[in-house]
């Protein structure tokens, strides 16, 4: 049996229309290669599991992190401990990290094994390579984002599995859901792993899939970026910069993002409308005010 050269990862829960759709996405960009697709489910309840088990392509790892069982809170767990679950369990040597809530812009993952041959052949020690993305339909342009230190992190992108076991994986204690990401990267660094982007990959984020997921994960985002400003205050001493992006407009000649469930897109954009009018409204307000 050969080997995967590339594993794909993502955590999901409760976005089932979304996630019929990234695994859709993952199935077509990586066809040309010998891959497989890691999905750990949090224990969705919405049909996600259901749809799971019928996909034979899929290696499905079921980690109940909501609810009670026999009358017991479960524990909540951290998003690096189910990222890490998928981890462990790929085999290819590269990982490829997305989002249930993306779409891959057909032609980036070639792209970005590409890069890493090339680089590698330069004799530069890849870790891990961004993938370019945007949350679609509110912004224009596709970022990759940039942490202490002005060094590069990964939203969505490839990892070197080599790189991700000589860290560790991903912090489990620290980070409750944000900025392990970048946690990792860094600690991909100080390890001799250069983490670079791929400028020729893009990925579609739809933002505001399950909502009550993302306000549920907002909530504790202040003690995590406590918990990495703290753990990454040296790289601040002679550069205060906490965060940016590069930036990078790109026409998707696929129209990739239209691929999002439609009744989702048709929600996003009456919201977008309503928000105009009201903003419109109020200003209309002030003036005569």
């Amino acid at each position: 049996m050969t080997a995967p050269l590339i594993s794909a990862v993502l955590g999901s829960y409760n976005r089932r229309r979304f996630l019929a759709r990234t695994v859709e996405s993952l199935r077509r960009e990586l066809s040309g290669f010998a891959h497989e697709i890691i999905v750990v489910d949090g224990g969705s309840t919405d049909g996600a599991l259901r749809w799971l088990t019928r996909q034979r392509d899929v290696l499905t790892i079921i980690q109940h992190n909501r609810g009670t069982w026999r009358g017991v809170q479960l524990p909540r767990r951290s998003w690096g401990y189910f990222m890490n679950l998928g981890f462990r369990c790929a085999s290819g040597r590269h990982v490829l990290m997305v989002s249930d809530d993306c779409l891959l812009v057909p032609g980036g993952v070639p792209a970005a094994l590409a890069r890493f041959e090339a680089l590698e052949a330069e004799g530069r020690r890849i870790g891990a390579m961004a993938f370019y993305w945007r949350d679609t339909f509110r912004r224009r342009e596709y970022v990759v984002g940039l942490t202490f230190g002005r060094h590069i992190f990964v939203n969505h992108g490839l990892f070197q599995r080599d790189a991700l076991a000589d860290v560790g994986y991903c912090d489990e204690e620290h980070y409750a859901f944000y900025h392990a990401d970048g946690d990792l990267c860094l600690r991909m660094r100080e390890r001799g792993w250069e983490v670079t982007d791929a400028p020729d990959s893009y990925v579609e984020h739809f933002p505001h899939a399950t909502r009550e997921v993302r306000r549920d994960n907002l909530a504790r985002a202040h003690a995590d970026w406590d918990a990495y400003r703290t753990r990454w205050a040296h790289l601040l001493e002679n550069d205060p910069f906490e965060g940016g992006a590069l930036i990078k407009a790109f026409d998707d000649p696929h129209r990739t993002a239209l691929r999002f469930p439609p009744y989702d897109v048709a929600s996003l954009v009456l919201r977008r409308a309503a928000s105009r009018m009201r903003k419109a409204f109020d200003r209309g307000a002030r003036h005569h005010a």
